[in-house]
């Protein structure tokens, strides 16, 4: 059967783009979430996405027999491609039934779009920057997702694979017991940080405490995140536009932050899942949307680890667990029964090794593939 593989110019087939994973998953995949529609359409409008303006992007729809079977995007992130000194394009926001010739279909309208603007390589599922999700779902398919990772049905890695595709790099999710008692030395060691040095740890009950913060969060990120796969410095626009989205579903409880005098040298934010709460208002915020996806903050049990980081010259002296012994308390406090790590790169061992000591384990698995062109 051919398969037609066009272009989303106009605003009908953009909306179909966005759309398109509802219908082909929402009535046969209970794990599938709705992305929160209004961010994603803000993904796409050149007018409220900065990356537009260092990334060239094409959005194709496939077809069979007239009927939307399938989705892709084509990107090259140029910012990223010089700060690390690489020529990839990436494809993203994949989706399709389970049909190879689709799958093929759609990677080949990618590749063969990427190779005249000098790529040497196609990897993804990537987005259009760190703001956006990255890599597909190996195991972990009959767990509850997480806010800001794509969800993609078991048949699909194979699809990509059997296209030519090989491993990239993979992420791992750990689940967190939060009920279970957390590694004796953390008292010890946050004890002493506390009587012994300068460093403060700094915890919130409103969100308006923690706007003066949010920006010094994004610009330490910013200097301690360089050494992550695809990672590349956010432009001051790009900090104040994810601070504000950030201050919308911030909870308090959950953000902690390590002092020395006045300076930021280390935080961690988690938010309560909502994935629940954004499925039963099917992405929409609009009209009682937004209360669903707020009320999820009283009756979700687990809560999400979303961003962290510690200053260089501030690691090794406790402040990790300083802060992660703060979260467990809040998480407690709050009737939490699970904290899930979100994704961390297979190669951070500093991060995977603390995920293990404080009993985490691995129950989902990411892939970002690869392909030569």
């Amino acid at each position: 059967m051919a398969i037609e593989v066009r272009e989303a110019k106009t605003r009908k087939d953009k909306r179909l783009f966005i759309y398109l994973p509802e219908r082909l998953y929402e009535k046969h995949y209970p794990r599938w979430v709705h992305p929160v529609y209004s961010s994603e359409r803000a993904t796409f409008d050149r007018r409220k996405n900065e990356a537009w303006g260092f990334c060239d992007v094409i959005l194709f729809i496939a077809l069979k027999e007239g009927v939307p079977v399938g989705r892709i995007a084509g990107i090259v992130n140029h910012k990223v491609n010089e700060h690390i000194g690489t020529l990839d394009a990436r494809f993203g926001f994949f989706d399709t039934i389970n049909d190879q010739e689709v799958a093929q279909a759609l990677l080949r309208a990618v590749e063969d779009w990427a190779r005249p603007k000098g790529c040497k390589r196609l990897i993804g599922p990537m987005g259009l920057t760190d703001l956006d999700p990255n890599g597909m779902l190996l195991e972990g398919f009959d767990e509850q997702t997480s806010i800001g990772i794509w969800w993609h049905p078991p048949y699909t890695h194979t699809l990509v694979e059997n296209a030519g595709y090989e491993k990239e790099i993979d992420w791992f999710a750990y689940l967190i017991d939060a009920a279970a008692p957390y590694p004796a030395v953390y008292e010890k060691v946050a004890r002493r940080l506390r009587s012994r040095t300068n460093y403060r740890l700094l915890e919130f009950s409103k969100p308006s405490q923690i706007k003066p913060y949010i920006i010094p969060i994004f610009e330490l990120a910013n200097t301690t995140h360089l050494h992550l796969y695809g990672f590349v410095p956010f432009s001051d626009k790009e900090i104040k536009k994810v601070a504000s989205s950030y201050m919308q579903i911030i909870d308090p409880r959950f953000v902690k932050l390590a002092a020395l005098d006045h300076e930021l040298v280390g935080f961690v934010v988690a938010i309560p899942d909502m994935t629940r709460c954004i499925r039963e208002a099917r992405g929409r915020l609009f009209p009682l949307g937004v209360f669903k996806i707020n009320n999820a903050r009283k009756l979700s049990n687990r809560i999400d680890l979303l961003i962290g980081a510690i200053h260089v010259e501030h690691r090794g002296k406790g402040l990790d667990v300083l802060m992660t012994k703060a979260m467990y308390e809040s998480a407690r406090k709050a009737g939490i029964k699970y904290i899930d790590s979100h994704l961390i790169l297979e190669n951070n061992t500093r991060m995977r090794s603390e995920m293990k000591r404080v009993g985490g384990k691995i129950y989902k698995h990411y892939r970002a593939f690869r392909k030569a062109l």
